[in-house]
């Protein structure tokens, strides 16, 4: 049998007591010391779209750098590779030459500006060109708020994204995760690339488990603050929580169905971990999984006619997959003998793991279809596993230069991003969905 409380279940998923309350968002004083992030890409894609722009004009009215912001999104996707821009100052009203760039290299420019409007506001203005075909691709203009120059750079870099691959860019969505600084833990949401955390939460007693609700709108996640795992819903915009599962015995790893309507969550109710769901508005749960072992991380399949979990029913944890309504459970995993946390991806086709091979937890991916595993890292202490919703990235934690870390990759494993922070452990990342 597992114990869900030893270290090598889950490795940075411990807890340790101490006495104190939960302080809401408004009694924190972290937002000013939270500290910011970098951006550390290593490796090289297979084709990489050489893409260059330009500093935008009267950048230095704003605290941001714009094109940067957008260079380093555009990098960790894996799918492209900057060209360093000619030297030449142009906004989104010029006609750039074109050949010139072309000759330098790159398939598209972006060039844009900067301008403080009446009410206090930015005007972030820009134009995507097509070098190769003289084309202009378009530009748009986004009206924010200072606080909101990061997000308007990540909206242009999906735009770019979304103009040269075809499909949608992820860099406005956003990651939850958990650092430990001290005795004290805290949920913070943060922009894709980590940067612009706020904080949700703060306790003593550990946070885990966060879940995105379709949407983005609420956040589920697992407190100790009754000295016992009990889970939450939390409404990202207001700072509201709800209880979700404070049952007898422990309450824990809940994750949301597609539609939003239903949670799954490992409960032992009935004495030792099984996976139930029960509905989102609460009531009572039902029981999904009926074995003597310990099956717990369950986690709904994209079109949500499944359930991956995992279980030790075999003499060891692997992952399963089960219909949506408890029947026909199948193992999926058969290398080694202890993988955990499965993280389906959005388009349906990947499965992220954890792996322990050798003595070291390493993030692996598996094509759902074949059923072909391949190790995307070398670390020794990887952990939660969470896909981008365009299913092209991961976010995972790890142990890196003595601290938790987050770290993402490509589903390749060939473009890796190092988010470090200078303060605390961070651990327990989950990717927000697309916000509708």
């Amino acid at each position: 049998m597992l114990d869900l409380n030893r270290p090598e279940w889950l490795p940075t998923r411990r807890h340790l007591l101490s006495q104190a309350a939960v302080l809401p968002l408004a009694a924190l004083p972290l937002q000013n010391a939270l500290a910011q992030f970098r951006v550390e890409v290593s490796g090289a894609g297979v084709t990489q779209i050489p893409i260059s722009g330009v500093a935008f004009r009267d950048n230095g009215l704003a605290n941001q750098d714009m094109i940067a912001i957008v260079r380093a999104d555009l990098e960790r996707s894996g799918q492209f590779r900057f060209v360093e821009p000619l030297p030449v100052r142009l906004d989104e009203t010029s006609r750039p030459e074109l050949a010139a760039w072309r000759e330098k290299g790159t398939d598209a420019l972006l060039t844009g500006s900067v301008s403080k409007l009446a009410d206090g506001r930015f005007d972030i203005r820009f134009r995507l060109w097509d070098s190769v075909r003289g084309q202009d691709l378009g530009g748009l203009s986004y009206p924010v708020n200072a606080g909101d120059l990061r997000y308007a750079a990540h909206r242009i870099a999906d735009y770019v994204y979304e103009k040269l691959t075809g499909e949608k860019g992820v860099f406005a969505t956003r990651i939850a995760y958990v650092t430990k600084s001290g005795p004290r833990y805290t949920l913070l949401v943060a922009d894709s690339d980590g940067e612009n955390a706020k904080a949700t939460l703060s306790s003593p007693e550990p946070i885990i488990s966060p879940s995105w609700a379709p949407g983005g709108g609420q956040l589920a996640y697992v407190s100790f603050e009754s000295r016992k795992p009990v889970i939450y819903s939390h409404d990202v915009a207001t700072g509201k929580r709800r209880l979700l599962a404070n049952f007898r015995g422990s309450n824990s790893a809940p994750s949301w169905s597609p539609d939003g309507r239903q949670v799954v969550a490992t409960l032992s109710i009935s004495g030792n971990a099984q996976v139930y769901v029960m509905d989102a508005n609460g009531g009572q749960p039902r029981r999904l999984t009926q074995s003597g072992s310990i099956d717990t991380e369950p986690v709904f399949s994209a079109d949500g006619r499944s359930i991956f979990f995992v279980s030790d029913r075999g003499g060891s944890p692997q992952i399963y997959r089960m219909g949506a309504g408890g029947e026909n459970p199948q193992r999926l995993t058969f290398n080694g003998n202890y993988n955990i946390s499965p993280a389906p991806s959005p388009d349906g086709r990947w499965l992220a793991f954890i792996s322990r091979v050798g003595g070291a937890f390493r993030l692996h991916v598996m094509e759902l279809s074949s059923g072909n595993v391949t190790a995307l890292s070398d670390a020794s202490a990887d952990e939660s596993p969470s896909f981008a919703p365009n299913s092209r990235l991961i976010v995972y934690a790890t142990r890196d230069r003595g601290q938790e870390a987050l770290m993402t990759s490509t589903v390749d494993g060939r473009v890796k991003t190092r988010l470090t922070g200078a303060q605390g452990d961070i651990r327990e990342p989950e990717w927000g969905p697309f916000v509708r």
